[in-house]
């Protein structure tokens, strides 16, 4: 621990999880789903401005629902499979860990069964307008991890850090990492959350610039999308190894997953592009 005040440094009491009853209340979640929500509202209006079937793509969207929960829920087992002693209980059950990488795997394979395999639609067009949607919804979503304080990263001084100080309820996987009086402080981390926000923020801003500077070819964008999320996510989790998330070797699942994105967009998108400036 340290013992020294830190000056120049983000800090803020946490919003904790609360339990209601058998239920657990985050505000992780309730993020998340705002997320969803205003991210799924943008590509619906992209869709909408280009006479796309905007009544097709909002049936997508919901099945994106469903598909983003089980997502988030069941891409994070490969992580545990092989810990002792997790088994079928631990598979099967709300209180286990999510993955937000998870979660939008989930939400564009089930949007993609319902438009290609059920409706024989090209979803190429769709996953465009989800690009964006999708990184407005990370923007969002991300405001509810700064508010429990979750994925912080390993000690720094960068002056984006976050401090922990004495009696900070942060989220569950960092207790070790809280403190009492008398120490001034806890330590400062990197605040991961809160880059993986920024940089999304200006990968929104700079998508709807490019869209309008530059005409792809169909499905070039979500690949773009898909490139960009995985590489920024392979980047910072780089920076959270050795904080309690699951690991190979070196690496961490997370930056396994961000990877196989990055790798999966990279294909998508030189397969579908045919750049043109507008």
């Amino acid at each position: 621990m340290i013992m020294q005040e830190v000056l120049l440094t983000i800090t803020y009491p946490p919003i904790p999880i609360t339990q209601i009853g058998p239920l657990f209340f985050s505000l992780h979640g309730v993020f998340a789903a705002i997320g969803f929500y205003f991210g799924a509202n943008h590509a619906l209006k992209l869709a909408e401005k280009d006479g796309a079937d905007t009544i097709l793509f909002s049936e997508a969207l919901t099945w994106a629902i469903f598909g983003a929960i089980l997502g988030a829920r069941f891409f994070t087992v490969p992580a545990h499979i092989l810990e002792p002693g997790y088994g079928l209980d631990d598979v099967f059950t709300l209180s286990g860990s999510y993955s937000i990488m998870g979660g939008m795997a989930g939400g564009i394979i089930a949007a993609y069964l319902k438009i290609t395999i059920f409706n024989k639609k090209s979803f190429k067009q769709y996953g465009d307008y989800a690009a964006t949607g999708l990184i407005l919804g990370t923007v969002i979503g991300r405001i509810g991890d700064l508010a429990i304080v979750e994925h912080l990263g390993r000690a720094s001084n960068f002056i984006l850090a976050y401090e922990i100080r004495p009696g900070y309820d942060v989220a569950p996987q960092h207790n070790g990492l809280e403190c009492d009086s008398p120490l001034l402080t806890c330590g400062t981390y990197h605040h991961v959350a809160l880059y993986d926000l920024l940089l999304a923020l200006c990968v929104f801003f700079l998508f709807m610039y490019m869209k309008k500077k530059f005409s792809f070819g169909q499905g070039s964008w979500i690949g773009l999308w898909a490139f960009w999320y995985g590489f920024q996510r392979f980047v910072l989790d780089t920076l959270r190894f050795g904080m309690g998330d699951s690991t190979i070797g070196n690496v961490t699942y997370n930056q396994i997953g961000g990877l196989l994105l990055s790798f999966i967009g990279l294909l998508i998108f030189f397969r579908n592009k045919n750049l043109e400036q507008i």
